[in-house]
């Protein structure tokens, strides 16, 4: 041992400490890949006016589960961004008209962030490119990942 602390990723690499060339091109293909759908994902919501983390974070105002509005926090916790951070990316959305800020009925110290309808339409046109995106890019990213998951090493 160098006297280096155990990590889990040190400790599960003691677990199956063999990987073969194959895995890690499957490995490189699979990030390369994804990759690619993340830079497509990116010059997207450029193209629209948007910096990539205003859509993800229209994106989670939207798909937060069962709700149409969300916390800053829960919308910090979601990106995995600092509170403050989100204070200013939400501010940067309402200045855009693509979000607004509520008052929860039931806490009224609570600040709800919801996305405008004009936000709604900006993120339903990018969510069509990239469901697009995805069906051309799905099936290799489905089998290399089915691979790399279900095969034995080598």
């Amino acid at each position: 041992m160098t006297g280096m602390p155990t990590t889990k990723l040190a400790r599960a690499a003691r677990v199956e400490p063999r990987v073969s060339d194959r895995e890690y091109e499957m490995l490189a293909s699979f990030r390369h890949t994804l990759r690619r759908f993340l830079s497509f994902s990116e010059e997207a919501a450029r193209v629209v006016g948007l910096t990539p983390q205003q859509h993800q974070a229209m994106l989670a105002i939207k798909g937060f589960q069962g709700r149409e509005e969300l916390t800053i926090g829960d919308l910090a916790e979601a990106l995995q961004i600092k509170h403050h951070s989100a204070v200013g990316l939400v501010d940067r959305l309402v200045d855009q008209g693509l979000a607004a800020r509520l008052q929860a009925p039931e806490d009224r110290r609570q600040v709800l962030v919801t996305l405008t309808s004009h936000g709604l339409g900006l993120l339903a046109e990018l969510t069509s490119a990239h469901r697009r995106e995805l069906r051309r890019v799905g099936p290799e990213l489905r089998a290399l990942l089915t691979r790399l998951t279900e095969e034995e090493p080598a």
